[in-house]
């Protein structure tokens, strides 16, 4: 967590009336009605993005505020934000604020999330959000290892199931370099077939799970080896033969 970009989010509330207490928040307009950290992102979060400050400003101010909140809600204002009419945001910017958060020694589910229900799901920006929270650095996290960059990569290939096969498969083949990201390719592997919006390619998926160095009965590595095998795409186009490969591999 930016500790200055916390700061100036809860100074910024504070302006709005708005203030941290024990439980909870308080208004000055509700000063008796304790609010939680939701019904606060609900109601101002939006508004960081009608302050009188430019579009960078606006962008790290949410993202101080989502810091503070840890509230899903934070990313999709910024979503909303950044496809109104005075939009896109600056990429570089919101971007960095992605990645910076990803590579956090802390807990940060409104921020996957975010990327797996809003960025990812859509293929309008699947492919330039992956390439801007991993695609484009695979290469330099490999090479550097750190561990921030290896939690990043991580959390993203762990939410990565819905992006388009065609885009992320040059970074898995990547990450499959890194014993260090074996279990989270995995994961992003078995989301590729689970996930609704899933897209792999069963041949070149079941080549990358053959050469994840797993520990020994890795709970659903035989199922999904079994329905790779059998050239299925998708739980959801193909029902049933995920219960088929329990029951096979049973």
């Amino acid at each position: 967590m930016e500790l200055q970009a916390v700061e100036a989010a809860r100074r910024w509330l504070a302006d709005q009336g708005v203030s941290q207490v024990r439980d909870g928040w308080v208004s000055d307009e509700t000063p008796d009605a304790l609010l939680t950290a939701s019904q606060v992102a609900q109601s101002w979060a939006g508004d960081v993005f009608a302050e009188d400050m430019d579009a960078a400003d606006q962008v790290r101010l949410a993202f101080g505020l989502l810091d503070l909140l840890d509230e899903y809600w934070v990313t999709c204002e910024i979503r909303f934000a950044n496809e109104s009419a005075e939009g896109p945001l600056p990429a570089d910017v919101l971007w960095d604020g992605y990645r910076q958060r990803l590579e956090a020694d802390r807990d940060v589910e409104a921020v996957t999330y975010s990327l797996w229900v809003d960025w990812f799901e859509d293929h309008t920006t699947s492919a330039m959000a992956f390439a801007e929270v991993l695609g484009n650095d695979i290469d330099r996290v490999v090479a550097e290892r750190s561990e921030a960059l290896l939690r990043r990569a991580g959390r993203v290939l762990e939410c990565s199931g819905p992006v388009r096969w065609t885009v992320k498969e040059s970074t898995y083949r990547t990450a499959v370099r890194l014993p260090a990201l074996h279990s989270a390719l995995f994961r992003g592997l078995r989301a590729s077939f689970h996930d609704v919006y899933g897209d792999l390619e069963p041949p070149a998926a079941l080549a990358l799970l053959d050469q994840l160095a797993l520990p020994v009965n890795t709970q659903h590595f035989a199922e999904l080896r079994h329905v790779l095998a059998a050239g299925h795409k998708n739980h959801y186009r193909s029902p049933g033969v995920w219960d088929d490969a329990v029951r096979s591999c049973s």
